[in-house]
């Protein structure tokens, strides 16, 4: 009986869509970073003082830069395949960041250095540090000499002392309420304590962004480590709003609570152990709503478990509104024109957030449109500002 050659199969059509999908992604993305670089020349050419820095998955090019003092802009381009972020590091304290820089695009940094050594991270937490030298300049020198007197600043600085000490109080509690919760095995009871929790650190976040590796403990989220959800470096806030609303379960969690109790107490004694200049009181404000306009508001990212965003907006327009406060006798006194459209600028935002209030706190961001979380990152930005006049109007920039 004559041998019968098995008919030839074709690959399942499954499969062949799968590999030509495979194929399209990686034109596509090899698309992305060819268009990202081309931009990033044509915007160098436009903007020639810019100083680019590339962002690669385990380095960035260069990593070791030299400026001169006074403002510098840094071009920071992403060819990694995940949303990056990148700091100047002034010891423990974060000088100027951008963060959720997405794969294939840049964004610009501005910063107002003083001479000095500083250190610059690259994308994720892993990676290696470079460095940036900061070299005077006269106008540098010149500025340090021509600092106006810090006596006015004393009662501000004090009383956002007091601030930070009774906020970060209550943050430890509203952590400790959820670590038992946890320990408890009440799913339930610590889903709801989450959202306090969480709003209780955001109303401290523009001065504990400035602790860079302790809020990287407290807040990072998982894009920022190699293995992402599953790192063991992922741990923090988003380590439990991962658990509590995406996997639904306490099973494991218990060390991860602890942890972060653990390091909520170290931020209240870090803080009140960091000096705060009085040229930094507004600039971390305005980085933090600057963050909120350009990234967490249209995009959702902040929260993307739980979809508490709005409770943690609310904390940070709470920082701005002491931060005004506290500084408002200052403008009363020597630039009271500004005061009307800070107060109209941080009503703004306040009315934005507003319209989604409900009986517990905040409707869920999945429930704001597009549309209206662009007005709110409007708002912040509008905000942001207003805030940033301040400084010039009390002697304080350039330094």
């Amino acid at each position: 009986m004559p041998s019968q050659t098995p008919p030839h199969t074709s690959p399942p059509r499954a499969l062949r869509w799968a590999v030509a999908g495979s194929v399209i992604l990686m034109i596509a993305a090899g698309g992305l970073f060819y268009y990202a670089s081309k931009m990033a020349a044509a915007k160098r050419q436009a903007h020639p003082d810019e100083v680019q820095v590339t962002i690669h998955p385990h380095s960035c090019e260069p990593n070791a830069l030299t400026v001169p003092a006074g403002r510098a802009s840094f071009r920071i381009v992403n060819r990694s395949d995940r949303a990056v972020e990148w700091e100047i590091l002034d010891g423990v304290l974060v000088v100027e960041e951008r963060e959720n820089i997405a794969p294939g695009l840049s964004q610009v940094i501005n910063a107002n250095l003083l001479p000095g050594d500083y250190a610059i991270t690259c994308g994720l937490l892993s990676n290696p540090r470079g460095t940036l030298h900061v070299t005077p300049t006269a106008a540098s020198e010149a500025a340090a000499r021509a600092k106006p007197s810090m006596v006015a600043f004393v009662g501000p600085l004090s009383e956002f002392r007091v601030y930070l000490s009774s906020q970060g109080s209550a943050l430890i509690k509203a952590v400790t309420a959820l670590e038992q919760a946890i320990a408890a095995g009440d799913l339930g009871q610590a889903q709801a304590l989450y959202i306090p929790a969480r709003a209780a650190y955001q109303r401290l976040a523009p001065a504990a962004q400035r602790l860079a590796e302790l809020d990287n403990r407290i807040n990072a989220r998982a894009d920022y480590f190699e293995q992402r959800e599953q790192d063991p470096g992922f741990r923090g806030f988003h380590r439990l709003e991962f658990a509590l609303f995406q996997q639904r379960s306490l099973d494991g969690l218990t060390p991860a609570s602890q942890q972060l109790l653990a390091d909520v107490t170290t931020l209240k004694q870090q803080l009140l152990a960091q000096s705060l200049p009085p040229e930094q009181l507004v600039s971390i404000v305005v980085r933090n709503l600057d963050n909120l306009g350009d990234v967490r508001a249209t995009s959702g990212e902040e929260e993307r478990y739980s979809h508490s965003d709005l409770n943690g907006f609310a904390g940070n327009l709470d920082a701005a509104r002491k931060v005004l406060d506290l500084l408002r006798p200052l403008l009363d006194k020597s630039a009271a024109d500004l005061l009307p459209t800070l107060d109209n600028a941080l009503a703004g935002l306040d009315a934005e957030l507003n319209r989604f209030k409900v009986e517990e706190g905040y409707a869920r961001y999945d429930s704001v449109s597009a549309e209206q979380r662009q007005q709110i990152a409007d708002k912040a930005k509008a905000l942001a500002h207003a805030l940033d006049a301040i400084d010039p109007a009390l002697g304080l920039s350039g330094l």
